[in-house]
């Protein structure tokens, strides 16, 4: 049976350097119970290399075995470090279940020999997993699996950021485009410039609040003539005003 390589069903995770980008941080959540399972000395490395990359450590009682929390997106994960085919029906229950408790969910597995990695692919397809609910990440080592994890964590993370600022970018160019339309809509009235246009957008805001504004609301709360303000209203409620050819 093929082997799989680290990485094979997750193929946009490369293997990660020991250190992220400057800008890499944020908070991780270890499991008690997949602490006390460890060996100290690979805690210990853990520790230094999350504390190497700005991520805060915290040992809770949580379901995955870890929570990451980059750029405002919580990534989850199982960390199988010792591969036991006796064991296989529990580690892809645990993650069908998890899978329906967390958006962002990954299962990396330590498949140091090639046994090992031939009973994980038979034990996958066994437990009729789906391709990529969750994603497997097969590891040759358990160091390497945790950079792993962490270089996952911080590009969903940096996604997030990418994702969210590009909404904050389209949420301002509609802005722009409103305030574009909103001024051509009030400088198409006779006799009233992008001043008089802006006055009234800070005063009343709206197209609708202006249609609907009497000349003495107008005049008290911009500094339009009392002629302009005339103008606009008549220009919204009189159709024969409205309806006549105007030249500017």
């Amino acid at each position: 049976m093929a082997k799989f390589k680290p990485g094979y069903m997750d193929p946009t995770v490369e293997n990660p350097p020991a250190r992220l980008s400057k800008n890499s941080g944020g908070v991780c959540m270890m499991n008690n119970s997949w602490r006390d399972k460890q060996n100290p000395s690979f805690i210990n490395f853990i520790s230094s290399f999350l504390t190497s990359n700005s991520f805060r450590l915290n040992f809770v009682p949580i379901s995955p075995d870890f929570i990451f929390n980059c750029g405002g997106l919580s990534v989850a994960f199982i960390f199988v470090t010792q591969w036991d085919c006796c064991n296989a029906e529990y580690i892809f229950t645990r993650a069908k279940k998890l899978k329906g408790q967390f958006a962002h969910l990954y299962v990396v597995v330590s498949l140091p020999t090639r046994e090992q990695n031939d009973s994980f692919v038979a034990s996958y397809f066994k437990y009729e997993m789906q391709l990529g609910r969750p994603t497997f990440v097969p590891v040759q080592d358990i160091e390497m699996g945790f950079e792993k994890i962490v270089k996952i964590a911080h590009s969903c993370g940096v996604c997030k950021q990418q994702d969210a600022k590009s909404k904050l970018k389209a949420e301002r160019n509609q802005s722009v485009q409103g305030m574009e339309n909103f001024l051509k809509v009030l400088t198409s009235i006779p006799g009233i410039d992008n001043h008089d246009a802006n006055s009234l957008n800070q005063a009343i805001g709206s197209i609708e609040g202006i249609a609907k504004a009497s000349k003495e609301y107008i005049l008290e709360n911009t500094d339009l003539s009392s002629e302009k303000a005339e103008t606009i209203v008549r220009f919204f409620r009189d159709s024969k005003f409205y309806l006549c050819p105007k030249i500017n």
